[in-house]
């Protein structure tokens, strides 16, 4: 601001006259005048542009807000269906379960007293699986035993395996233990409630089994009598 101090006004004023000199002040002052005008609008629009921009870049966020606000509603809604689902299959699979116990305890009853071939003092054979391994001819099984008795003491014995079909197109019948490495102490079975026996065996190449034959034998002790069940079922593996 040193160049305004050198300024004389009366040096000015001298040199061009009265005139003169009141004209070049309009001059400069209209010209500040103009420039100024020109700066502030340049400023002007260049602040409503970024004002419109980020109006624009807001409204842009707000309408993201909405759209996200009105999917997690919606998400919170199908969480809430989902849940309500998943709690009615809860309770429905439950009073299932107790109805197939219901109804399983009464099927057992009936057997009791309509079929008791079917058991032998109160031991029964609740289910035999048979399933295939990834070795060919090689099969593993399972045999579920289970005592029905009210007042129920151990039960005690030996489960005798066989299987009956065809070998080289003529019937046969292999035994459990001849075609695994299981034994009879394998086979044996000392319960209160149930029993679950296990193992696998392989199959000759040339064999084709046709039916599983089993029987249950309980051993005379001081408890128990001797029994034995026996039961036949077509070959089927699941």
């Amino acid at each position: 601001m040193n160049w305004l101090a050198k300024i004389n006004l009366t040096v000015v004023t001298e040199r061009l006259g009265p005139f003169k000199s009141a004209l070049f002040l309009l001059v400069l002052i209209a010209l500040c005048s103009f420039v100024g005008y020109r700066v502030g609008n340049f400023y002007h629009n260049f602040q409503a542009t970024i004002i419109e921009k980020q109006k624009a870049r807001l409204e842009e966020l707000y309408q993201k807000q909405s759209s996200q606000v009105e999917l997690i509603h919606t998400l919170e809604v199908e969480l809430a269906v989902e849940q309500l689902a998943s709690q009615n299959a809860h309770a429905t699979l439950k009073k299932m379960s107790v109805e197939h116990y219901e109804v399983k305890k009464s099927l057992a009853f009936y057997e009791k007293v309509m079929a008791p071939e079917k058991e032998v003092d109160g031991v029964i054979i609740d289910n035999i699986n048979i399933t295939a391994s990834q070795s060919p001819n090689h099969y593993n099984f399972q045999i579920i035993l289970v005592q029905q008795k009210i007042k129920k003491r151990y039960a005690k014995g030996y489960v005798d395996v066989s299987l009956a079909g065809s070998l080289d197109n003529k019937p046969s019948q292999l035994v459990l233990t001849d075609i695994s490495t299981i034994t009879r102490n394998d086979l044996s079975f000392n319960f209160k409630y149930f029993q679950v026996l296990e193992g696998s065996f392989t199959l000759p190449e040339n064999f084709y089994p046709e039916k599983l034959n089993l029987s249950v034998i309980l051993t005379k002790n001081k408890w128990q009598k001797y029994h034995k069940l026996k039961k036949s079922i077509p070959w089927r593996v699941e």
